[in-house]
């Protein structure tokens, strides 16, 4: 019995992709773990193993802008899990109804802003609310609520949550779509047998599709964890590298960001940073490993 030829067709069509991410992803991580563990002393590059790390979390300067950061991100995190993902499979199980009218210019309408850059949405946001100039004020002074009205991108309590909605504005098209494609996958027949014993509309989408769709929801869950914590683009363009007021909207990608380029008086030091980045792929990695190895496991065994 001869042996089976070895394809090498697919790696000379693997080659050229295989390179480019590892140039452009693999290698700057390694190199970035590596560098956390150098720090420049007399202006001279020098091993100091796990320093950066203690000063990181042992340093009660730096300690507390990381712990800062991280609080935040975890609640830029939450506010998309409980708001952006329950909207976008609402948003999936409407426009996923046969009968509605005008179904494929709500679902553009919506995705659309998922391809805006996130200089023009930070920007643009902050003129709609701006005390000043905003047509927010008047706009809920039109319909009786001005009293509601307050500069929620200056306030502290209020500028993240304020960005998070923003954020949620501008993604919920995504697990709109990801949701969509699921429902739209699930046999007629299923759902025909459902309707033969009853089970219809509401009923149907919470005893029949919803349990079909949770590999789908699970998914788009990884997703917005690892999107979340990679955040950076949208609290820089609306709030700076300051993320103020008061560091109010600091997460890990600003407070990297301020550490490994500097910002103002604050020098740079890339060392620390890759320190601070090192930190962020270390609890995504985490995320990702309890959603593998727990999250997903269980919904096997529901499935089975």
């Amino acid at each position: 019995m001869s042996k089976p030829r070895f394809r090498w067709h697919i790696v000379v069509f693997l080659a050229p992709a295989v390179l480019i991410y590892t140039a452009v992803m693999i290698f700057p991580l390694f190199n970035t773990l590596r560098l956390a563990l150098y720090s420049k002393i007399d202006q001279e590059r020098i091993f100091v193993g796990l320093a950066n790390f203690y000063t990181l979390f042992g340093d009660p300067h730096w300690a507390d802008q990381f712990w800062n950061a991280l609080g935040n991100n975890f609640w830029f995190f939450l506010i998309h899990m409980l708001v952006q993902n329950p909207i976008g499979i609402i948003l999936a199980a409407i426009l996923s109804h046969p009968r509605l009218r005008f179904a494929a210019f709500y679902r553009s309408a919506i995705f659309i802003p998922t391809i805006l850059s996130f200089v023009i949405v930070g920007f643009a946001w902050k003129l709609i609310l701006s005390p000043i100039w905003g047509i927010a004020p008047s706009m809920l002074d039109a319909i009786g609520l001005k009293s509601l009205y307050a500069p929620w991108l200056g306030k502290e309590d209020y500028a993240l949550t304020t960005l998070a909605l923003i954020s949620v504005w501008q993604f919920v098209g995504i697990p709109m779509m990801l949701i969509y494609a699921a429902l739209l996958s699930i046999p007629d027949e299923i759902l025909e047998a459902g309707e033969i014993d009853g089970i219809t509309g509401i009923s149907a989408f919470w005893k029949i599709k919803l349990p079909l769709i949770l590999p789908s929801i699970g998914i788009i869950s990884i997703l917005t964890f690892v999107g979340n914590f990679n955040a950076f683009d949208l609290i820089y363009a609306a709030q700076g590298a300051l993320a103020g007021p008061d560091f109010s909207t600091d997460i890990l990608g600003t407070f990297m960001y301020r550490t490994f380029f500097g910002f103002q008086l604050q020098l740079g030091d890339p060392y620390l940073g890759s320190a601070i980045a090192s930190a962020m792929f270390a609890i995504i990695l985490v995320g990702v490993c309890i959603y593998l190895f727990g999250i997903q496991t269980r919904m096997r065994r529901y499935q089975l």
